[in-house]
């Protein structure tokens, strides 16, 4: 039977243990650019990397009572496949993401097969260790309540400070990749101390440790789809320009093109989303030049557009300065010309008394509103914040045989605002289609039913009838801070 000093096999399970847990964090942040970052996500990630873990204990348990077994390089070889497996998961997430997302359509499904073609394997490897370590520790000389009592806790402190580091120091300064690098070396580190311990460092063991180094340095130095990683998403900039002279740029959240903007025309609004929003600003606002709050940056088409309209009262909740950074080095826009604010679009609206004649909420994760957005009392605290023939305008997605979203907004905001008014493009959408609409809540109509816009080639957009608007409402759920099942309500028919 190996042996270690009990201190030591304690660090060494906290060093796996904490390991792991940034590689679950960073699963989340790898897979938004390909499925978005919503409950789904992180149900999957947590359910898989469990899963995982579980796997591995039993396996680890199972060597731990081989026969002859050398638990210390049974150790060092898991870590070894833990390695090898965390500095290829950006790889195997880049190869299995469009056959496992094709083969399976429906969201839930196709985000929990891309985690388990991903992450499963990690977290499997990362799992046996600790039934080796806890059987090593129980041979030695402490008493074996103390010793199983120290792995435990050296587990659950790994865990917690594993969670940490990933969230406010690894993935922030480093990124993804470069946090997973970091982790095949503190396994690669890991497996060279058990081999050592094990007394199994010898040139076949070597030789592995160095191969492990160079692909995790191979691993970080490989691209990702993020032209810039924040604290918060995955950030794209795409050129979509039809003329190179005339230069046009998508920016892309995570999987979602949150706006598209052109150099040369500041006032065209080149998304469905965008043309809507800022063609009813111009109809409902009871000024000239109103005041406007905006619940998200994205691109900043829409403020820089009211910056070209002569629009002096523009202020911009975005929660992520990065956006805000991305904005101004691709997207042409001016922050010299509105008001930012880096912080949640609620919380600003909280903090601050001023009044405005147009909030606008364009923020999404994923392909839904986040949950504190959508509530009967965030609704409360807008209308509260607008001047009295102020307007909320809402961007939403949901799919045309669906429509249970948008009912359930429709229900929740005529409990706050006497009219509230449904708008999309003017055309019958294909059946199961993703229709983009914005939500118009105030205290009058608009005054048309129906408008058209270059967006950039001319649309026509037009409210949906009240009796179908009200059929909706009929089968929406009421959205409470309590109760906001968005993510649920957001998706296509099973």
């Amino acid at each position: 039977m190996s042996t270690a000093p009990l201190w030591l096999l304690v660090a060494l399970q906290a060093t796996v243990s904490a390991a792991s847990m940034v590689v679950e964090i960073v699963a989340g942040r790898m897979l938004a650019p390909y499925v978005g970052m919503s409950l789904y996500t992180w149900t999957s990630v947590i359910a898989v990397v469990l899963a995982g873990f579980s796997a591995g204990h039993w396996w680890g348990g199972r060597l731990a009572d081989r026969p002859g077994i050398n638990p210390m390089v049974a150790t060092a070889w898991a870590l070894v496949a833990a390695a090898v497996t965390t500095a290829l998961a950006g790889v195997a997430l880049r190869a299995s993401a469009e056959p496992v997302l094709s083969a399976f359509p429906q969201p839930v499904w196709g985000i929990t097969g891309l985690t388990l073609a991903a992450f499963f394997l990690p977290s499997l490897f990362a799992g046996i260790p600790a039934p080796l370590l806890t059987q090593v520790s129980l041979s030695g000389p402490s008493r074996q309540g103390q010793a199983l009592g120290a792995m435990f806790a050296s587990g659950a402190i790994g865990a917690i400070v594993g969670t940490l580091l990933a969230g406010f120091v690894f993935i922030s300064f480093l990124g993804s990749l470069w946090t997973l690098t970091t982790v095949t070396l503190v396994y690669t580190a890991g497996a060279a101390l058990c081999f050592a311990l094990g007394k199994r460092l010898h040139l076949i063991q070597g030789t592995s440790l160095v191969a492990l180094a160079a692909l995790a340095l191979y691993s970080g130095l490989s691209k990702g789809p993020c032209t810039l990683e924040s604290r918060y998403f995955c950030l794209q900039s795409v050129d979509v320009s039809a003329d190179a002279s005339r230069p046009t740029r998508a920016m892309v959240i995570d999987h979602l093109v949150h706006g598209i903007s052109a150099q040369d025309a500041p006032d065209i609004m080149f998304t469905d989303h965008a043309a809507m929003l800022d063609a009813l600003t111009r109809l409902r606002a009871p000024t000239a030049d109103p005041a406007t709050f905006h619940i998200g940056g994205g691109n900043y088409a829409l403020p820089r557009a009211f910056a070209h309209r002569g629009f002096t009262q523009t202020t911009v909740a975005e929660i992520d300065p990065a956006v805000t950074d991305l904005a101004q080095r691709d997207f042409w826009f001016d922050p010299t010309q509105v008001r930012v604010l880096h912080m949640d679009a609620r919380r600003a609206l909280l903090t601050e008394d001023q009044r405005y004649d147009v909030v606008i909420g364009d923020a999404f994760t994923d392909t839904a509103v986040p949950q504190h957005l959508v509530t009967a009392e965030f609704f409360a605290l807008i209308r509260d914040r607008l001047t009295p023939e102020g307007t909320y305008l809402m961007n939403v997605i949901d799919y045309a045989d669906r429509m249970q979203a948008v009912g359930s907004l429709v229900t929740t905001l005529r409990d706050v605002f006497p009219v509230v008014e449904v708008w999309t493009e003017a055309r019958r959408p294909a059946p199961g289609e993703r229709v983009v609409m914005v939500i118009a809540a105030g205290v009058s109509e608009t005054p048309t039913n129906s408008f058209s816009v270059p967006a950039p080639e001319r649309t026509t957009f037009a409210a949906l009838g009240s009796g179908f608007v009200d059929q909706l409402a009929s089968a929406g759920v009421y959205l409470t801070d309590d109760y906001a099942p968005i993510d649920r309500l957001v998706g296509p028919r099973d």
